[in-house]
């Protein structure tokens, strides 16, 4: 089963950008894709603040987003800018730990003025991580998630563009999975031998 590695930068479980989270591991579960949450304020302090990648929570943690078939990243943004939280992680991992995998950014801010943030903080460092593909992001305000009932009302625009958003990385981690599956066919089923020029395809 294909899997996606969820990851909150947020410094709380119960956030609007863990909602936006778990509105999308629904679906995805939903169409036989599995996915893996990691909360980064739930790793060992120290060895994030120190960047001690053997350590066991944070080595188990990079594993999981290197052998994911795409990534879901939710940060808050403070001061213009993703989390401090999720940028000591970003920071950990290797060079190329999102080479070849679809990458969703979601963000959650006071106001539209925070709106440019993902584009020019954070999809920056996602791409110089080596992710394949970066999905238009979504961005949601206060003003779009009214708590409601311990949860959050989302807005139906964001709504929207939150569903279109994982329809889009959903089908992504489909065609993959389609083109494994054609590669791997027994001998007796003539498949092209043709190199792929996409280094990612494999």
């Amino acid at each position: 089963m294909p899997h996606v590695v969820t990851v909150l930068g947020s410094a709380s479980s119960h956030s609007r950008s863990a909602n936006l989270l778990e509105r999308v591991e629904l679906p995805l579960a939903q169409r036989s894709i599995e996915s893996v949450r990691v909360e980064i304020r739930k790793l060992a302090p120290d060895a994030l603040l120190g960047g001690d990648v053997a350590h066991p929570q944070i080595a188990e943690a990079i594993a999981a987003i290197e052998s994911a078939d795409g990534v879901v990243v939710a940060t808050p943004l403070y001061k213009a800018s993703y989390s401090g939280l999720l940028k000591v992680f970003l920071d950990l991992l290797p060079r190329d730990a999102l080479r070849c995998k679809p990458v969703l950014p979601l963000a959650t801010g006071g106001s539209l003025a925070h709106l440019l943030a993902v584009d020019y903080a954070l999809n920056p460092v996602l791409a110089s991580l080596g992710a394949e593909h970066i999905i238009g992001g979504v961005f949601a305000t206060e003003a779009d998630m009214r708590q409601l009932a311990g949860t959050f009302e989302l807005s139906p625009s964001v709504a929207t563009r939150l569903s279109e958003a994982v329809d889009g990385l959903a089908q992504i981690i489909e065609d993959k999975q389609d083109l494994r599956a054609l590669r791997c066919r027994p001998p007796s089923v003539h498949v092209s031998k043709e190199p792929s020029t996409n280094a990612c395809a494999a």
